[in-house]
This record gives structure tokens, sequence and C-alpha cells, in this order.
């Protein structure tokens, strides 16, 4: 998502997955020992309608589907996903899930996401699929059901949330290709929506309308010294801290949603955990003054702020 997302590449998060990269090592199964350098950034290109105006020029290649045949999700009563519920916390803000969904209403913009993620882990374990009727939501539980309307149009379609994101530009729900485009919001990338729950039975959102807080609640994470997943040993230097997740799920999801943004640099993630608690960290660099170099560029490139840690 559904790291869910978003300057231009990252809003197209949503829902993403991938494992993380494996360190090189001298064959006795020891990271060496040197540090490597900050590597250069890929430039930042502006959006570009292509190919018949798909944002980012990210549509399908397959255009012989009929989209407009594409049902609504039907919602049904689905246990709570184990994993993907817990706190976590993405680009220095803390996200705690609902814990139910009943009347639920937000309004703002809604985004999408395409081919760059279709087939893709999304937060709650399960393949991004495109062309469903699917969204990611930075706080509803997953999975979920909710109505999303233009308010300009009167356009509505029902999807079920099983991913985390949007997390960036203030988006409030990531869609999926085909829900974007049955809304009518595909070519501009992005429209304004209300977001409101729908529960099993129900032929229109159930219950009062309750506002989503903004910000969400703000969760103290445990500061525990982190040690990298697997049976690799730490490279020693300074990181920047991107996000700190309840789920290993979700923080594999962001971080692959990031390595597709950061180009080279992306090589350079890593996931550290320490007991229940998964950090997503970019690292290492030898020296402090070097590392915080780079937080600055990624503020200034990518809007994407960091914590330096050791």
């Amino acid at each position: 998502m559904k790291f869910r997302y978003v300057l231009p590449a990252l809003s197209l998060l949503a829902a993403c997955g991938g494992q993380p990269p494996k360190p090189v090592t001298d064959g006795a199964g020891t990271a060496p020992a040197t540090v490597a350098p900050a590597p250069t950034f890929p430039e930042k290109k502006p959006a570009a309608k292509r190919g018949g105006g798909f944002y980012l020029d990210d549509g399908p290649l397959d255009h012989s589907i009929d989209l407009a045949a594409i049902p609504d999700a039907v919602p049904r009563h689905e246990p709570p996903h184990r994993f993907a519920n817990r706190p976590y916390s993405v680009l220095g803000r803390d996200y705690v899930p609902l814990a139910k969904a009943a009347g639920f209403r937000q309004r703002g913009v809604a985004s999408w996401y395409g081919r760059r993620y279709h087939g893709q882990k999304t937060s709650s374990g399960e393949r991004y699929d495109m062309f469903a009727m699917t969204a990611a939501h930075p706080t509803l539980p997953i999975p979920s059901y909710v109505r999303v309307t233009r308010p300009d149009t009167g356009k509505s379609v029902v999807v079920r949330v099983n991913d985390r994101g949007p997390f960036l530009h203030d988006r409030v729900i990531d869609l999926s290709y085909a829900a974007a485009w049955k809304l009518g919001i595909v070519e501009n990338g992005s429209g304004t929506v209300i977001v409101e729950s729908v529960l099993p039975g129900d032929a229109a959102p159930g219950g009062a309308p309750v506002l989503a807080a903004e910000p969400p609640p703000v969760l103290a994470l445990a500061d525990e010294r982190p040690s990298v997943l697997g049976d690799v040993e730490e490279k020693s230097g300074h990181y920047l801290q991107l996000g700190a997740f309840g789920s290993r799920d979700n923080a594999e999801a962001f971080k692959a949603r990031l390595a597709r943004t950061l180009g080279e640099l992306g090589d350079k993630l890593l996931v550290r955990s320490a007991g229940n608690l998964h950090r997503l960290q970019l690292g290492p660099w030898a020296d402090a003054a070097e590392a915080r170099r780079v937080a600055e560029q990624l503020r200034l490139a990518f809007e994407l702020p960091s914590v330096l840690v050791k």
C-alpha cells in the first residue's frame, strides 16, 4: 500500500510488497566492515500523461478489459487481519488503525495506483489486483468496506479496504485503477471524494456519520535497539529511519514502494526488527554529517522526512 502513500511516485502507493535485498558477504557469512558512500539521487521528473492520458503512464497494458462491467465490492462479515491492524509509523507520523469502521465518514482527496504494483503484496498479504474494487487507507480496519463518492458528479463505488496508504500530500484514500476509472479520476490522478463506511446488509452507509480524526492518534513507540531481520551481521554506521510498523508485512510493503521511487538509493533500504516492532531504515553511512546531507536531499527532492539513528 496497503510505503500505502503522495509525491508523484509515492502517490501510487498503496499497496505493495517485496523482500529486503540480501547484503553482500565475504563468503563466510559476515557482512563487510566497510560502509558504502551515499549514492546519487535519480532526477525528479514531473508527471506526464502519455499513451492515452493515463496518470504517470500507469494504466493497464491490456485495454480489452470491460471496466464498466466490473462489479462493486459486496460487503461481507470478515475477521480483522491478525497483523495489518497494528499501530505503525510512517514518514514521521504515527497511525492507530480503527477497531471498527461503523459510522466512519471522511472527505478529502483520493488518488490511485495501477500496474506498477499489480501482483505485489498488499499490507493484508493479498496480491494487489488493479482490476479489483479495492483500496488502501491509513487507519480503516483491514478488511472493511467503504462507499467512495465524488460530490461534484454523484458517481460512487463500493470498495474493499485491504491495504495501507496513502501517506503523503493529505490524500485520504488510494483506489485501485478500476475503482478510480469508474469514478472518473484516472486521467487527473486524483479527485475530491467522500468516504463512508458500508456494513454487510447496508444499502447505503449506516450509522451516524463520524468524521475521521486528523491527524491520527499518536502512538509512543518503544525505543528499543533494533537488529537486522534474518541471520545477517548488522553493519555499523548511521541510518535514516523512515517508518516503524507492528507488522513485518507492512514494513516490507512500504519498503518495496520506496525502493521504486528512490532508484539506486533504494538498495540501501532495510527492515530492522526488535520484538514486535519493525523499522524501515536507509543506510548506513559512516559519517553523521553525510547522513544528514542525504536526509536533506530526501526532504527536498521527495518531501520524505526521516530521523537520524545509529
